[in-house]
């Protein structure tokens, strides 16, 4: 709009206008005047009128005093226990610095939010019980030794526990963070890095609404919160998937952004207002937002406020401003706040300095937030979002409290600990002489405020955060054999990502475990030929499918249901792999097992979302990745940003992720198999799993007799081809095994050399399992030394390991193979588009460089003249002057 038409050329027609809207406010209420505005904006939608963005409302609370709820709570006991908690959580982090480990921690977090989390813990977080998961909630990060404090006061924690904050390393101590890894029966949700609660707590909503679609589970009283930082809305994950969860209508979300305007180094916004630009965001996405900007004592001086000169000076102050008033003292806040207009200093005039600075934001009104959450529990038809405005530090006085150090303050001296208990009343439960001890609080047994918040936790099922480490039921799961027509030699050519595909058919069509399969396809389900899932087992959609698809008439046509098993991501990878750890922790969210397959582009897997991927690792996920069109050569049309050759390496990084490369159909059976067994079986073990699969068809051969424990443990002997020139060993994985025993065949019918043909299904869990071998050997020098898998399987002849991977992947368990040489080949360097005969010759791993490399080797053991190797290059027509690929 220009600025010309924004002037008012008919002010009597706009006051007519005004005065319409406010009687109908007046006499039919805010409901009707909503209704007809929406009618207006619809209309001037159709009659093309620009329509306003990021529309906001003013800077005060959106619940009004008139509508808020009665709190059911008592007051004075919630605040008494409150303030016990925050004592204790401060302490947790001053007992520990006093150590001189530099352990650090984080206080100033918790003590914004308090009365966000206690609120909650006396009035909605259900916890699990027998017939639901209870709500789930996605804790804050660096608020953790608040909740380590309530669960001391509760008595579910020790004091020793607590000593051992940041001290994990014998096993008695607390993280740092919520850890589900190191305290299973614990914490849910890892939350850190920031950002990722937020994407996390949106797709695990839906997977709530997913399994209640399909009829597996009754979710529709389960609730998920996230507890999110201003500063941590910075992340793309905090923002980049809110419009997904309002049109998915998650009304069983709830996001409570902690709004103390400031990051760890400064404010936010300061030269703006973080509300206001996140009510907007959030606003326009579609979400249900309410602001809780004031506490109650704001409620007076807004009635007051005749003159709107307050609601004006709410509006215009900037959070910058807002800090250093909270920084500074009541006298202040009156001259610089307050004093900017007579209206409003008159309002404050009958008020000591005291009371001014006494005036709470709305985030420390227990009463305020009660009446937003439980606004957002009614909102069932869209998320909601809270915006809690907060100081940074409440109540560490002059150490912290409104300040830009806030987040990094770990001490405190003697005078800010007692002006800290002062401030938090509670000069009945420590005397002055015992502050100087830091000692923690507990509620004497039989008090009236012990009572209390045993009596709130009951009535709420019994006590949060709770983890279930293991699931209940027992599966009845397939036998290696129900996969018998993967085993055989296949009669066509075929890549493993269909075999992969017929397998999870076999899968989907178990009648013990068919139901929890959970299909998870970032919008590539064409690209890897499982379109077919479409009519078969229906796209999951809470709206069902409103239209018919233009392929109707084709039997894969694109199929959406409210029942629908497959998870259609679209292209977002983070929120694909998001639904993945949601399905893959369901065991202990729901207890309720489920298997996921999540299939994408290897490229656009770990390297995309490595700390997603880590944060499964924390969560202790169970489930299968595959890295579909894998391997540096094998995706010969789509180029440098397309190729992977390194995932395995990122894989290999996360402890708990259990990685292959298979070649052949078979192995793939084994391995999922195994995952299966391994994961949802008796052991119930803590794992997931990277499986890598090509988009190259080749011969597939039936599994060789006792190949099990091989394909499992990582290398198994695939052939060997006579010669009486010297013997090599080749080893290979994925699609370069066709290199691999294309060599084997010339080096045996040209060069009269043997070779051992090794399938190597995992470089990784070799690597792995040497390590641990040499560990144990070294630590038990007494005991009798134990020998790394891959040494019984190979001989001393000369290796030669090739794969689609980079040299690394390879090299890492040159420790522990036997040979008296260990030559790698691998795909180092930037991919690029062209045929796969030529990518493979670039790189450098096809067969004539296997076969230079054997014959290179036997050179060195004496077994060959050099001749060989010189006559062989010419014969393959290898370029010795020729860029090595890691810079061309």
């Amino acid at each position: 709009m220009s600025e010309v038409n924004k002037v008012d050329i008919d002010a009597l027609e706009t006051k007519e206008w005004l005065e319409a809207l406010e009687s109908v406010v007046r006499t039919e209420g805010v409901e009707r005047a909503q209704f007809l505005l929406e009618q207006v904006l619809d209309q001037a939608r159709l009659d093309g009128v620009a329509m306003p963005t990021g529309v906001t409302t003013n800077y005060i609370n959106t619940i009004a005093p008139q509508q808020e709820p009665a709190y059911p709570g008592d007051v004075n006991l919630e605040r008494r226990i409150r303030s016990v908690i925050r004592w204790n959580s401060i302490m947790i982090v001053l007992r520990g610095s006093k150590k001189e480990l530099d352990l650090g921690g984080h206080m100033a977090s918790y003590q914004s939010s308090a009365a966000f989390y206690e609120t909650c813990f006396n009035h909605f977080f259900r916890a699990p019980n027998e017939k639901d998961g209870g709500d789930l909630v996605y804790y804050q990060g660096h608020i953790s030794p608040g909740i380590y404090a309530r669960a001391f006061v509760e008595g579910r924690l020790t004091e020793a526990q607590l000593d051992g904050f940041r001290q994990e390393v014998d096993g008695a101590g607390l993280p740092s963070y919520p850890h589900p890894k190191l305290m299973p029966e614990f914490w849910q949700f890892p939350t850190v890095s920031m950002g990722l609660g937020s994407i996390s707590a949106i797709y695990q909503a839906r997977f709530l609404k997913y399994l209640n679609g399909r009829g597996l589970k009754d979710t529709t009283e389960q609730r998920v919160y996230a507890f999110l930082g201003d500063g941590e809305m910075d992340e793309p994950e905090s923002r980049g998937a809110i419009s997904f969860a309002a049109r998915e209508k998650l009304g069983n979300l709830c996001f409570l952004i902690n709004c103390n305007l400031q990051r760890l180094d400064g404010p936010v916004m300061g030269n703006g207002k973080i509300i206001q630009e996140l009510e907007g965001l959030f606003r326009g996405a579609g979400w249900n937002v309410i602001k809780v900007v004031w506490g109650r004592g704001w409620d007076k001086l807004l009635a007051k406020d005749t003159s709107g000169k307050l609601l004006q000076l709410m509006n215009e102050t900037i959070d910058g401003d807002y800090q250093r008033y909270k920084a500074n003292d009541g006298a202040y806040v009156r001259k610089h706040f307050f004093g900017r207009y007579p209206e409003t200093e008159a309002l404050v005039a009958d008020m000591t300095d005291e009371e001014i600075f006494a005036l709470k934001r709305g985030g420390h009104e227990p009463s305020k937030l009660f009446a937003a959450f439980k606004a957002a529990q009614e909102c069932t038809d869209k998320p909601t979002v809270i915006l809690a405005k907060t100081v940074k530090g409440y109540g560490m006085g002059e150490a912290a409290e409104g300040k830009n150090i806030a987040h990094q303050v770990k001490k405190m001296d003697m005078t800010h600990v007692l002006q800290l208990r002062k401030r938090l009343g509670l000069e009945d439960y420590i005397t002055e002489d015992q502050v100087a001890d830091l000692p923690y609080i507990k509620l004497p047994e039989g008090s009236p405020e012990l009572a209390y918040l045993h009596e709130r936790r009951q009535a709420l099922k019994g006590y949060t955060p709770k983890r279930l480490p293991k699931f209940s039921q027992k599966l009845t799961l397939p036998a290696l054999s129900e996969f018998s027509g993967l085993l055989e030699e296949q009669k066509r050519e075929i890549s493993t990502t269909m075999a992969f595909v017929r397998m999870l058919n076999i899968l989907l069509k178990d009648k013990n475990i068919g139901q929890q399969i959970v299909p998870i396809i970032a919008d590539e389900a064409r690209t890897f030929g499982m379109e077919g899932l479409f009519r078969q087992i229906g796209i999951y959609n809470p709206g069902g499918q409103n239209y018919k698809p233009e392929d109707h008439s084709v039997l894969s046509y694109y199929k959406e249901d409210t029942a629908g098993q497959v998870l259609q991501e679209g292209i977002n990878e983070l929120g694909a792999m998001s639904s993945w750890v949601a399905a893959a922790t369901s065991y202990s969210t729901n207890d309720l097992p489920m298997i996921p397959f999540y299939i994408y582009y290897s490229m656009f897997g770990f390297q995309r979302v490595g700390d997603m991927a880590w944060m499964a690792g924390d969560q202790q996920a169970r489930g299968f990745l595959l890295g579909a069109t894998a391997g540096r050569t094998t995706l010969n049309g789509e180029g440098l940003q397309h190729q992977d050759g390194h995932s395995h390496v990122l894989a290999s990084t996360v402890p708990n992720c259990i990685s292959y490369d298979p070649t052949y159909a078979y192995e793939l059976a084994v391995i999922i198999q195994d995952g299966i067994e391994r994961m949802y079986g008796e052991k119930q073990e803590n794992v997931y799993y990277y499986l890598t699969v090509m988009n190259e068809n080749y011969h597939q051969h039936a599994m060789p007799e006792g190949a099990e424990e091989g394909i499992r443990r990582g290398i198994y002997k695939l052939e060997t081809l006579n010669g009486d020139r010297g013997k090599v060993q080749l080893l290979g994985s994925g699609t370069i095994m066709q290199e691999v025993r294309k060599a084997a065949d010339i080096l045996s019918k040209d060069y009269g050399v043997a070779s051992d043909v090794y399938s190597v299904t995992s470089f990784n869990e070799l690597a792995r399992d040497g390590q641990d071998v040499e560990r144990f050997n070294m630590l038990n020098p007494e005991a009798e030394a134990k020998t790394a898998y891959i040494a019984t399987v190979m001989n001393s002849a000369p290796a030669i390991a090739a794969t689609d991977y980079i040299k690394n992947y390879a090299e890492q368990v040159r420790a522990f193979v036997p040979s008296s040489s260990y030559k790698v080949l691998g795909t180092d360097g930037f991919g690029r588009s062209d045929s796969r005969d030529n990518l493979r010759r670039h790189f450098e791993v096809n067969a004539s460089y296997i076969v230079v490399a054997a014959l290179s080797e036997l050179v060195k053991q004496g077994e060959l003249k050099q001749a060989v190797v010189v006559d062989a290059l010419k014969k393959f027509g290898i370029d010795s002057s020729k860029i090595n690929p890691l810079y061309a």
